[in-house]
């Protein structure tokens, strides 16, 4: 078997784009794969053409001399942008590897080591009035892991660090006196905050028992989780703007974290494992980052079906949206997700229809401004 063509497709994900790459050979048989990084959708498609050229006519079933060919063919580390189409070709490998031998994926991974992959939501209302609603609404639906932000009040595009601070105390509070210890609770910081913020509200949450505080830090300088796990005793969720094992090993090695947030659309199958296994020895939990659709999601629960050290995988919508593009995906229950036997990522694709409705990119990514107009983390 060999590979024929490499091929993006940008199609539409709600009110979002996917960004998959497909992997054909002169079988027939596809394979599928999905990119991390939306927001660069035309460096995305040159770094797909500057793949092709290396990987047209070679054996998909090579995956691991495959990974290593594209991320150091180039002499500069195949990282950033390119590390996630490296992740997207690498997914659409193993699926094509599953497609081929007639198994679902974590058959190839070694088998499952749990019966369903926990999940938790993100709770979309940022106003406190709706937002208990909404998470009663979740929890009777039978979600026990909530995810929210920390947000600022909404200022027009205005991040205000000791207003979110504040902000966010508040939120905590209501809601675990709402929901009570019974729920947990997972507060998703976005890298928003400077180090002296980050450790007073780390501080302040202590007594309201989240499950983690995710990205209260900037992942440039990762030694800073050491001087924030020094301050408080919150568990730590960091690594999804993380692609390789060498990235991910200043937070593993030094224990700075309890959570790897390891990122399928970012890493890879091929790396992810390799993470998972560093993580492991520190005794670190995986809590898959997944922001992304069907393919992304279908990935992450055959990678965590099978590990021993996960925690919890995200799933942002309660439900996948209806799709004319993705025909098969994940079984999706309150609080749990599950791949199917089906080969491979058992998610099909309606080729004809992605070709039909293929756009141009997603939508910009929301840009923040301090009060003084300079630039802050969205």
């Amino acid at each position: 078997m060999k590979i024929t063509e490499l091929e993006l497709l940008t199609v539409p994900d709600g009110g979002s784009v996917m960004l998959l790459v497909v992997v054909s050979t002169d079988s027939g048989e596809y394979g599928v794969g999905e990119v991390g990084m939306r927001a660069r959708w035309r460096t995305v498609r040159g770094a797909v053409d500057d793949f092709a050229e290396l990987l047209v006519g070679a054996d998909p079933g090579r995956i691991e001399h495959l990974w290593q060919l594209l991320f150091r063919s180039g002499f500069f580390p195949a990282s950033g942008v390119l590390g996630s189409v490296l992740a997207a070709i690498d997914v659409a490998l193993w699926d094509i590897r599953g497609k081929t031998l007639g198994v679902p994926l974590y058959e190839l991974l070694g088998g499952a080591s749990r019966d369903h992959v926990e999940c938790y939501v993100h709770v979309r209302s940022s106003e406190p009035a709706t937002m208990v609603a909404e998470c009663e609404r979740l929890v009777e639906a039978g979600w026990r892991h909530l995810r929210v932000a920390a947000n600022s009040p909404d200022a027009g595009g205005e991040y205000d660090q000791r207003a979110a601070l504040r902000y966010t105390l508040a939120t905590m509070e209501r809601l675990r006196t709402a929901l009570g210890d019974e729920v947990e609770l997972l507060l998703d910081v976005h890298t928003r905050l400077d180090p002296a913020q980050a450790v007073t509200l780390c501080r302040e949450l202590e007594p309201l028992r989240p499950y983690f505080v995710e990205d209260p830090l900037r992942s440039e300088h990762l030694d800073g989780y050491r001087m924030l796990r020094e301050r408080s005793t919150v568990p730590l969720a960091a690594g999804e703007q993380l692609g390789t094992k060498w990235e991910f090993r200043a937070l593993l090695e030094g224990e700075l974290i309890d959570h790897a947030r390891v990122d399928v659309a970012n890493t890879g199958m091929t790396e992810a494992r390799k993470i998972a296994a560093l993580a492991e020895v520190h005794h670190i939990n995986l809590a898959t980052h997944n922001p992304l659709g069907p393919v992304t999601a279908a990935a992450s629960a055959h990678l965590n079906l099978v590990l021993p050290n996960v925690s919890v995988q995200e799933q942002p919508q309660p439900e996948f949206a209806p799709s004319e593009v993705i025909t098969a995906w994940p079984e999706l229950r309150a609080g749990r997700v599950t791949p199917t036997r089906r080969p491979g990522l058992g998610v099909e694709l309606d080729l004809a229809a992605a070709r039909r409705l293929d756009l141009r990119g997603p939508a910009p990514l929301p840009r923040l401004r301090r009060r003084d107009g300079s630039f802050t983390n969205w």
